[in-house]
């Protein structure tokens, strides 16, 4: 009978764990190397994959967008140094894909042959694979801590809009202490967090506080220009 095995993963709110890779750029130190900085960590299944190798045409062809939003791009999978050379090479020289060609990775690819990250961050998912890593994303942020983990299977690949996206919103939370709704882009309505004492809410609820409008009293709203954010948090 085959033993259950337990899936270690970290949980958002804590420390990023620690490592030290070889990878297509030098040898890193993660996440120390890169405080100051949001970083997106994420794996993919295989060098020399379809999926893969689409997604890795796009997030190099993003790197200096999410360069500008103060965000390093980091990938890993459980392939070789040589591997992910000659895959990126080929890639570079050979594969056009949505008008994207001749694209060059410059962000690191981590060798994890001995699947010693992926395992400590939970990229191993033995009911998909227990030999590739799962198209796991993690949000470091600029202290270490992650902020966000998202998940998808071998057969689905990422969208970067929505990664770019959740980027964007929770340093737009942390810039200017607020919550982002369902479907949130930069310029739309923000939520206000619960007003602190009864007189604010009650202020909140007659419309006395400026710019923010109330549905009820635990759901407010209030603006913040695009201009506002990008001015704030994206870098020309």
């Amino acid at each position: 009978m085959e033993e259950n095995k337990t899936i270690a993963m970290p949980r958002i709110g804590e420390k990023a764990p620690e490592f030290k890779a070889v990878t297509t750029q030098g040898e890193i130190n993660f996440p120390s190397d890169y405080t100051g900085n949001w970083v997106i960590l994420f794996s993919h299944p295989a060098d020399f994959t379809p999926v893969c190798t689409s997604e890795f045409m796009t997030f190099a062809s993003l790197e200096e967008k999410f360069g500008k939003a103060n965000c390093k791009l980091v990938g890993l999978s459980v392939d070789g140094l040589y591997s992910h050379i000659a895959w990126l090479r080929t890639i570079k020289d050979k594969i056009e894909y949505k008008g994207m060609k001749d694209i060059e990775v410059k962000f690191p690819l981590i060798e994890d042959i001995t699947m010693d990250v992926a395992n400590k961050y939970g990229m191993i998912q033995p009911g998909e694979s227990s030999t590739k890593a799962v198209r796991a994303v993690f949000y470091v942020d600029p202290k270490g801590i992650i902020r966000a983990i998202i998940y998808y299977p071998l057969s689905l690949g990422r969208n970067f809009d929505e990664l770019y996206r959740a980027l964007i919103a929770m340093q737009t939370a942390d810039e200017f202490e607020i919550a982002t709704p369902a479907d949130w882009r930069p310029g739309d309505d923000v939520i206000v967090p619960p007003a602190g004492s009864c007189g604010v809410a009650k202020d909140r609820m007659d419309g006395k506080e400026e710019n923010v409008k109330c549905y009820d009293w635990f759901f407010c709203t209030k603006p913040i220009p695009e201009a506002t954010i990008t001015k704030k948090l994206i870098k020309k």
